[in-house]
């Protein structure tokens, strides 16, 4: 894979180069609420700013369904590039028209455009070659170099992410390399004790990574939505929690492989339960008890790990030597379902593991309950990358930067 060292070393001045970003950042009325993706894509784009390329930035955000949509503009996702890197950048309202073609013709040398949400294109995501191919060639005549950053999206055979790099010289950014460094040692060479905590609503989305992780973890904790499968699965009474039944032999079977492995695969040993799920805008106070994981009452659901798990879980952690955490494990976005995951993240930044949040949720719960992100070894930008790279899947947009 060509790194963007070697593509500086070869001179960019006055080349126009297409950075394929994520600047797919949570909005509230049109603010940004998190703007961790764009600090993980500007040394990139600043660097080949001040190496005088023409820098064209593309990205996804939400899912809109292959048309414009006001409400999943990129606009303010330029403003804030423009805030975080000190200069004005340009913003075309559209992919590949008049407005992307004037306004990457303007641009000056070191200077930086974003164009429109790419995803307001249906050749972006569609799933037909020919019609992606042709999204590609559009976007092919705005460049003369194309750089991969957009680690959030490299498990997507999209047009920006596949198939474009296969029409222009090619090279990854500095985000893509960090990350496949990051995830090469949990993969490869991992110092021990290793511990995996995921958490997440559906099992369902983990079942995967669990498949692969029974061989290479030491320990693996469940927590979030998905524990209650595996409460279910031993038996136990979870009320009205949240339950995937037809994940239940499949759970079962991890349950014996990890006894056989002699993995110690952990589940909570007690729940914050409620008859209600919490008010999230408003965050009134919600009301709830604390009950052994096996006697959940038949009306309600359990929210959060409860303080004996935390204590339980932070101890699982104390003596590893590698950390991976993907998923919260509670409704962290309530302040009474904040704890368990609050915990998770303490638990990590105390370690003396190498540690990596595995994107997603779990990033958004770091910043929003206001860790530092420097204490933690890495913090993905991409959950979804993360998980299909440690499932042993080829992820596409790799894969296309690596021809």
């Amino acid at each position: 894979m060509k790194t963007i060292d070697e593509l500086l070393a070869e001179g960019v001045r006055g080349k126009r180069v297409f950075v394929r970003a994520d600047l797919n950042v949570p909005l509230a009325g049109g603010t940004i609420t998190d703007d961790g993706r764009i600090r993980a894509v500007l040394p990139t784009i600043a660097k080949l700013a001040e190496a005088g390329a023409r820098v064209v930035v593309a990205s996804h955000l939400g899912r809109p369904k292959g048309e414009p949509d006001p409400a999943f503009s990129l606009a303010p996702a330029a403003r804030r590039l423009g805030e975080l890197l000190g200069q004005g950048v340009a913003f075309a309202t559209d992919t590949v028209g008049a407005s992307a073609k004037e306004t990457v013709a303007a641009l000056a040398d070191g200077r930086v455009a974003v164009i429109e949400n790419l995803r307001f294109n249906a050749g972006e995501t569609s799933k037909d070659d020919a019609e992606r191919g042709a999204f590609a060639d559009r976007l092919a005549e705005l460049a003369d170099v194309y750089v991969g950053d957009g680690f959030g999206a490299v498990h997507r055979k999209h047009a920006s992410v596949f198939d474009l790099p296969a029409r222009l010289p090619h090279a990854a950014g500095y985000l893509i390399a960090t990350e496949v460094g990051v995830l090469k040692k949990l993969t490869a060479d991992v110092k021990r004790p290793y511990v995996v905590v995921l958490g997440g609503a559906k099992v369902s989305d983990k079942l995967a990574v669990i498949d692969q992780l029974l061989g290479k973890a030491d320990r693996i904790l469940i927590g979030g939505g998905m524990a209650y499968t595996f409460l279910k699965a031993q038996g136990h009474e979870i009320g009205i929690s949240l339950l995937q039944e037809d994940q239940i032999p499949v759970v079962l079977e991890y349950l014996a492989r990890a006894e056989k492995l002699g993995v110690e695969l952990v589940l909570p040993v007690d729940i914050l339960a409620s008859s209600d799920f919490p008010d999230l805008k408003g965050k009134t106070p919600a009301e709830f008890i604390t009950v052994d994981a096996d006697k959940i009452p038949a009306d309600k659901e359990g929210l959060d790990i409860g303080p004996k798990t935390r204590e339980l879980y932070a101890s699982k952690i104390a003596d590893a030597e590698t950390v991976f955490w993907n998923g919260p494990v509670g409704v962290f976005e309530h302040p009474d379902y904040a704890n368990g995951t609050k915990a998770i993240a303490q638990a990590l930044t105390e370690s003396g593991a190498f540690t990596v949040v595995g994107g997603g949720d779990s990033a958004a719960a770091v910043r929003t309950l206001g860790f530092d992100e420097n204490a933690f070894g890495h913090i993905s930008t991409g959950g979804g990358a993360s998980l299909e790279y440690l499932e042993g899947k080829t992820l596409p947009g790799l894969a296309a930067l690596e021809v």
